[in-house]
């Protein structure tokens, strides 16, 4: 049997971070913080995961706001 690596076996917990993310959401919410935003794809793919995931929600929450004439 080959050997595979302590953090694949363990499922990866105590690594940290994301281990397999959907390339589909990846580049959704590039997508969505880059056309809203108007920052650079690269700059957008280089954040943390958290951090993206953040600037979604905030766009989001102001998308809501402004079509509810807030």
């Amino acid at each position: 049997m080959p050997v595979v690596q302590p953090q694949i076996l363990n499922g990866g917990r105590g690594r940290g971070g994301v281990i397999g993310y959907p390339l589909t959401e990846l580049y959704e919410e590039i997508a969505f913080v880059a056309f809203h935003f108007h920052w650079p794809e690269r700059e957008v793919m280089r954040m943390e995961h958290s951090d993206r995931r953040r600037w979604v929600s905030e766009i989001s929450k102001l998308n809501r706001r402004m079509t509810e004439g807030r």
